[in-house]
């Protein structure tokens, strides 16, 4: 009971002096949402692309999937995360789907994928999560603002558009709950 109280004084305090973008997602219905444990940063290939290189971001992004009980690994890591800083305005496929809380419960692969377009503004963060094993994206979330654009030299706007984007996956990994009910036991009964 103590960690959940840690786990809501966690999430309470990172939000302090966060404001919340508006956030759209969509996922693959073959992700095994519930069966990731490790991760690592996509490695760019072009170093003079300065739209997928920024150390604020991975950092956050480092931070909240070690948050949801991840691991990060050079490894063979479950999921391999990229991102992207979409600096001028763009348009953008994704989808019309369920909300990925009500599609986990009852996991319909056969459902259709609704192509929606967006026209998003400049200034977007667009994350996207790959499984490694079945070489597919498996779930990518984007913000940007509705009165402007995301400002890309300031980290305290990046902390935020990442926060925002995060919050949207609601996975923690695979056994780390489980793990942390056997370590309070352990504290509860020494």
């Amino acid at each position: 009971m103590k960690k959940l109280y840690i786990f809501g004084f966690l999430a309470l305090t990172s939000c302090l002096g966060f404001k919340e973008l508006p956030v759209d997602y969509d996922y693959s219905y073959k992700g095994n949402f519930k069966k990731y444990r490790t991760f690592d940063m996509m490695k760019s290939l072009n170093s003079a692309d300065s739209s997928m290189i920024n150390a604020s971001i991975e950092k956050s992004i480092t931070a909240r999937m070690k948050f949801l009980g991840y691991k990060k690994t050079g490894t063979r890591p479950h999921l391999i995360i990229s991102y992207k800083m979409y600096f001028d305005s763009l348009r953008f496929n994704g989808y019309e789907q369920p909300d990925i809380e009500t599609w986990i419960k009852n996991k319909k692969e056969d459902l259709s994928y609704d192509k929606r377009k967006y026209n998003l503004k400049t200034g977007t963060l667009l994350i996207q999560f790959y499984d490694r094993r079945q070489n597919r994206s498996i779930w990518q979330g984007y913000a940007t603002t509705l009165y402007g654009n995301i400002d890309f030299g300031n980290q305290r706007h990046l902390r935020n558009a990442v926060i925002s984007i995060l919050d949207k996956y609601r996975f923690w990994a695979d056994g780390f709950i489980e793990q942390q009910a056997d370590v309070q036991e352990e504290v509860d009964n020494p």
